[in-house]
């Protein structure tokens, strides 16, 4: 099943897809369930398997910094989100002083809720989402300087 949150015309809908059986699927929007006949029959989506990189060994070592600054590190960083899935709740404001490791945002991923820690002490200069907002994997959640 996969679920999703849609806004038309300012309307909020929750719209969770369920099983595909030939070329009617099983939909249900706002708690409302619909089937749903499509003009010919859908395949299910097949995943997309991402090449995976094999980097020498010295890259390998330059990039891991840059993917978990230290603490204390100066400048701006942001927060990336680790998976795709819908922001629950953002726990910090834009001036907020944060220490590593302490939860600014909850986000549901997979069924699951995941709590999205700073990866270092500083303020919190931006916060580019909101509740109830859908994000890709990594995107920028909070910045923070």
């Amino acid at each position: 099943m996969k679920d999703y949150k849609y806004i038309i015309n300012g309307n909020e809908y929750n719209v969770t897809i369920g099983e595909i059986e030939g070329n009617i699927a099983n939909v249900e929007v706002n708690g409302t369930a619909y089937k749903v006949e499509m003009p010919e029959r859908v395949e299910a989506p097949k995943p997309v398997a991402r090449p995976v990189a094999r980097p020498a060994a010295a890259p390998a070592a330059a990039a891991a910094p840059a993917s978990r600054p230290a603490a204390g590190g100066s400048g701006k960083a942001a927060v990336k989100s680790p998976l795709p899935g819908v922001i629950l709740d953002v726990k910090v404001n834009v001036g907020d002083t944060v220490k590593r490791g302490q939860t600014i945002i909850i986000l549901e991923a997979m069924k699951m809720e995941n709590n999205i820690n700073a990866d270092k002490d500083g303020k919190v200069t931006a916060i580019n989402v909101k509740t109830g907002e859908s994000v890709l994997e990594g995107t920028d959640l909070v910045v923070i300087e």
